[in-house]
């Protein structure tokens, strides 16, 4: 049983991390839109993220010693796709359709370097789930080679 909650934990990491890369992606790709359906400029969201279930090994303790069932699956759950609230860049550009009366576009609050960095920090997030779910693999494989 352990091992199979474990496996849950991985892939809720995985799915999480997945998550969390394709919003990523998004961001990236709407960097330059000045103009959505709820109008004005696109703006940057990010995945929250929220440990589930399990217990700490005091709440595990004192469930055991009230009598009650101890939850010792884990994992991670996304709560939510939050918007960015952080203010938009104005960029003169007087020729934009979408420019105010003095010539200024707002611009999405996307910033490609903060970008980059949270993919690659999502990326090795995401290879670690990888390399937890090969060894949990690898485990699963040596128990069964025991019966032999």
């Amino acid at each position: 049983m352990a091992f199979l909650s474990s496996m849950n934990v991985v892939g809720s990491g995985l799915t999480a991390q997945q998550l969390r890369l394709d919003v990523i992606s998004e961001n990236i790709t709407n960097q330059n839109t000045t103009r959505t359906e709820a109008g004005g400029p696109y703006r940057r969201k990010f995945v929250v993220l929220e440990s589930q279930g399990g217990q700490t090994p005091f709440q595990q303790a004192l469930a055991r010693a009230r009598g009650e069932a101890v939850a010792t699956q884990g994992g991670v759950q996304v709560t939510e796709i939050a918007e960015d609230p952080s203010d938009f860049k104005l960029v003169y550009d007087p020729t934009n359709p979408d420019a105010n009366a003095d010539g200024y576009v707002e611009m999405p609050n996307v910033d490609l370097v903060k970008e980059i960095a949270d993919a690659m920090a999502a990326s090795q997030a995401y290879s670690a789930n990888v390399t937890a779910f090969n060894v949990l693999k690898q485990v699963a494989a040596k128990g069964l080679e025991i019966g032999k």
